[in-house]
């Protein structure tokens, strides 16, 4: 419903995915499962922006009540919340992208002018241990804990492509991008499974079905910083895993290209400690699955 509003406030889809902080693709997902899920049309789309149909305006005026009515019930039940506290402690996991937290923590900052974040760059593992030692109040982690004594949401997806030299991408890469059997010959770039065992896991799984020797791979027993996957990958005999819109910049000899089929996709879960009680924390969570891509 605030993806809908947002659509038809804006008066464009492009306008109203910025304003969410996500995709535009997806966003037209969301609007066309709201057209299939009320069995009628919402929006009357043309080149010049999107408007409300008549089903579309009673929708609207409808989940703004409903979101008012929702907004002023967390408003009420937070009162019986602890107050906010000075200091939350971010964990924050490597080539988080650029911009993913601006609007989070813009929110917390208009909502919780006192609280300040103290961000931490930890793994996945990391993370967890120090969620549960009272160490982090908020962490983002690259798989959801198990247990009850952790809350999670999925605040973000992305789906995965491979960084290449330049001329390896263009032997390589087809119409719709690069098939992950074609880098059967060349190493992986990769990272250790202490940092994230369940995704790591995961990732080597898909490599092996694809015919990649994952023991042949350049796996390091740490985290490999930006420079070192760049080098490693210049030479044409390596690949590494990498998002749309990586942190680092890439020099002339390295480019990324995206995956046929889209086989790995690198999801980002927000957990605290389910016991929490914190406001400025609570509102934060809010902000972070409103702000959710995918």
């Amino acid at each position: 419903m605030r993806a809908f509003v947002a659509v038809v406030e804006e008066g464009a889809l492009s306008a109203a995915a910025r304003r969410l902080h996500m995709s535009q693709p997806r966003l037209s997902q969301m609007v066309l499962a709201l057209e299939r899920e009320f069995g009628v049309g919402l929006l009357v789309r043309s080149s010049t922006g999107v408007q409300p149909t008549e089903a579309g305006t009673t929708l609207l005026a409808e989940s703004r009540a409903v979101l008012a009515r929702y907004d002023q019930a967390v408003a009420v039940v937070a009162r019986h919340a602890a107050p906010g506290g000075s200091v939350l402690r971010l964990g924050i996991p490597l080539e988080l992208p650029p911009g993913f937290l601006t609007r989070p923590l813009a929110a917390l900052a208009d909502a919780y002018p006192e609280t300040r974040v103290e961000p931490r760059h930890m793994s996945t593992a990391d993370q967890k241990v120090a969620l549960r030692t009272g160490e982090l109040d908020i962490g983002l982690l690259r798989e959801r804990p198990s247990g009850g004594d952790l809350d999670a949401i999925r605040v973000m997806e992305e789906r995965l492509g491979v960084l290449l030299a330049a001329e390896r991408a263009a032997e390589l890469s087809g119409p719709e991008g690069v098939r992950l059997d074609s880098l059967a010959r060349l190493h992986w770039v990769g990272f250790p499974r202490s940092g994230s065992p369940v995704w790591y896991d995961e990732v080597t799984a898909v490599l092996r079905g694809h015919g990649i020797d994952i023991e042949a791979s350049a796996v390091g027993g740490q985290t490999l910083l930006a420079e070192v996957k760049l080098a490693a990958v210049s030479d044409g005999t390596a690949f590494a895993l990498a998002p749309p819109h990586w942190f680092h910049p890439l020099p002339e000899n390295v480019v990324w290209q995206p995956l046929a089929g889209s086989p790995l996709v690198r999801r980002t879960w927000a957990v605290w400690q389910a016991r929490s009680h914190r406001q400025d924390l609570g509102h934060f969570v809010v902000a972070l699955g409103n702000d959710t891509d995918g």
